[in-house]
């Protein structure tokens, strides 16, 4: 059964605090036009069109020179819409592509030349179960990711990890974890997924974006509880955490969030403009490989 997904607000507005030179979004998603870009028919939500021109839009109202796009379950393994983006804006955008865990070495390495530089995996036996594009999937296309230099991200139940980390053992490049590991904000940061992944931040072996504080906490529009997470991860290692906006937002059935306000909790929540800058610019340089 498709989710509801409500549109994302058609105008962003910019960010209380400006932007620092070079801001990167590291998550947000493209969808359509359907036309162009036909959606998967084994998919979990239909979402409106949300092409490239309106996430420009979206970047430049953040302040956002740059940004990296994340395949959407509604299209699947064919990451069309993805590719078209990056030759589109080569300067601008990088990506995390989902692939089918037979796809070869040649045709990854065409994705990571065009700027693909991640494959996503989804790693939830907690919540929907173990995703065919999971942990197996990984172990299959770790070697091949390993010698293009393509890093692994996963959405994942971060009080799963124990399950995961065999996966990991040979592992060198890093492992990304998206919307501050999923959690449930209702259960604070001393819950054990938080204290696992900020064990495994402070030791340097995972990376985590501090996104989707509306998906961690149902306290809309400010998302109290997530900050919480939010602070812990953050000071766990600074050197390793990164933001996105999650953009458009896909599987919401209401209250919708508005990106310049989120922009504006990470800047609430992180008051430091050093730790801003390093989060939102540097580290994204280090890990996306922008110029």
């Amino acid at each position: 059964m498709e989710l509801p997904c409500l549109p994302p607000i058609a105008n962003t507005r910019p960010p209380k605090i400006p932007t620092p030179a070079g801001g990167c979004d590291t998550h947000f998603h493209l969808f359509g036009p359907v036309t162009r870009f036909p959606f998967a028919e084994k998919r979990s939500y239909t979402p409106d069109d949300a092409p490239l021109e309106n996430l420009l839009k979206m970047l430049d109202a953040l302040g956002m020179a740059r940004g990296v796009i994340v395949q959407g379950n509604a299209h699947g393994t064919d990451n069309s819409v993805v590719l078209d983006a990056l030759k589109r804006e080569p300067k601008r955008l990088r990506a995390a592509a989902i692939v089918t865990p037979d796809t070869g070495a040649a045709e990854l390495k065409t994705m990571a030349d065009a700027g693909v530089r991640a494959l996503r995996f989804h790693h939830m036996p907690h919540g929907v179960g173990f995703s065919p594009l999971g942990m197996q999937s990984f172990e299959k296309l770790a070697p091949i990711m390993a010698d293009l230099g393509l890093h692994a991200q996963f959405m994942m139940d971060a009080n799963a990890l124990d399950s995961a980390l065999p996966f990991f053992k040979r592992w060198k490049l890093p492992v990304v974890l998206d919307h501050m590991g999923n959690v449930d904000g209702k259960l604070g940061a001393k819950q054990p997924g938080v204290q696992h992944m900020c064990k495994l931040l402070a030791e340097g072996n995972i990376w985590v974006k501090v996104s989707g504080a509306y998906r961690v906490s149902e306290q809309y529009p400010d998302y109290a509880d997530s900050k919480a997470i939010h602070e812990a991860l953050v000071s766990a290692n600074p050197e390793q955490i990164i933001w996105g906006s999650d953009w458009p937002h896909p599987r919401m059935e209401k209250d919708m969030p508005e990106d310049g306000h989120l922009l504006d909790l990470f800047n609430a929540w992180t008051p430091d403009p050093a730790l801003r800058k390093k989060i939102l610019v540097d580290n994204p340089v280090k890990l996306y490989g922008f110029n």
